[in-house]
């Protein structure tokens, strides 16, 4: 009897570990997603790193987040080790969107999904799908925040502007520019716009890393040849980061003084220090992109891709890698400025009120 109680014991303890281990496997089988980010120098993509892991995490997925600090060949290894390792699913936002050809061949040859996140990645066929914001329209909010802070559809004018782009190599920035001169544009021809130095299109105008001591030295050298007497007006900036640098530079020249006001600078990213310097009246507007519903989408796009559903898009016409068109989801960027920054970043529990006091 002993004996006979002893093996039931042992079989049931058996089917206690059987059962056990099935949950573990059950547990791990949706496998590893490699997260690839661009840099720790923006709080926003810090933010969006955190904002993708901790939805993906929920959902029962093992992440592998990674940053490369704007260093291409270091985010390229990232990436091939990521595929080294076995991940189900490539999650990047590339520094370069035209660098990561060979090793995505490489991930597709693993039937490994690809997923642009944020920043298109270009000239090649191996990418799946494309989480991010409109971008063009990103442009036209800035470009009108402009135009009403001058009050320009009153037929006030003209005003001097200066125009700044982001990174050569980074295909928003091209659809930020876009976007923000089909408002400015007619403007510009009409003469109520004046760009002082005349230099307009990306070929000119671009900020390489988006690097913000980089777009404070040239705002340096555009007030000291082209504004000694003349009053700028608006900077069209497409970061916070930038209009940081921006902004430094004018206040080194006098502006922000009762005599000679800011300019008007636009930004987008909702960064801190940028909220904090429109407080202050020194930056006038940003355009805020919530990560946690990007990070929402694309874990989305993850599930669907990984259990053989149909990935959930709402473009299939606008981003054309230069090989192919990227079926993608477009979130709604939300332009923020004096008026509305606590109900939209505050009040949504974005960021806490204590941030800014």
């Amino acid at each position: 009897m002993f004996k006979l109680k002893t093996a039931l014991f042992a079989l049931a303890l058996a089917g206690l570990t059987v059962a056990a281990s099935d949950r573990d496997a059950c547990a791990q089988s949706k496998g590893s997603i490699g997260i690839a980010m661009p840099t720790k120098s923006s709080a926003r993509w810090i933010d969006d790193g955190n904002n993708i892991v901790k939805v993906l995490k929920e959902r029962g997925y093992v992440t592998d987040l990674q940053y490369a600090e704007d260093d291409i060949p270091n985010q390229l290894s990232q990436v091939e080790n990521m595929v080294t390792k076995g991940a189900k699913v490539l999650v990047i936002a590339a520094i370069d969107g035209t660098t990561l050809s060979d090793v995505l061949k490489q991930a597709k040859a693993k039937g490994i999904t690809v997923i642009a996140y944020d920043r298109l990645i270009r000239d090649t066929p191996n990418v799946d799908y494309y989480a991010t914001f409109d971008n063009f329209q990103v442009g036209v909010l800035q470009a009108q925040s402009i135009e009403k802070a001058l009050g320009l559809k009153e037929g006030k004018g003209p005003f001097n502007i200066e125009l700044f782009g982001g990174s050569p190599d980074d295909n928003n920035a091209y659809f930020f520019y876009d976007g923000a001169m089909s408002v400015l544009k007619p403007y510009i021809d009409s003469g109520k716009l004046v760009v002082g130095s005349g230099q307009m299109g990306m070929d000119k105008v671009s900020t390489l890393r988006w690097d913000g001591a980089t777009a404070q030295a040239r705002m340096d050298n555009l007030l000291s040849a082209f504004y000694g007497k003349k009053r700028l007006d608006a900077v069209l900036s497409p970061y916070d980061g930038l209009s940081i640098g921006i902004i430094s530079s004018l206040k080194g020249v006098g502006y922000g003084s009762k005599d000679q006001p800011m300019p008007f600078v636009s930004g987008q990213d909702a960064e801190v220090p940028s909220i904090k310097a429109m407080l202050r009246g020194e930056q006038y507007s940003t355009i805020f992109k919530d990560t946690r519903d990007l990070a929402k989408v694309t874990a989305d796009m993850v599930d669907a891709a990984l259990s053989g559903k149909e990935v959930s898009v709402n473009d299939t016409k606008t981003y054309n890698n230069g090989v192919k068109v990227v079926p993608s989801y477009l979130l709604k960027p939300v332009v923020v400025d004096k008026t509305n920054w606590e109900k939209v970043l505050i009040d949504s529990g974005y960021y806490k009120r204590s941030q800014f006091d």
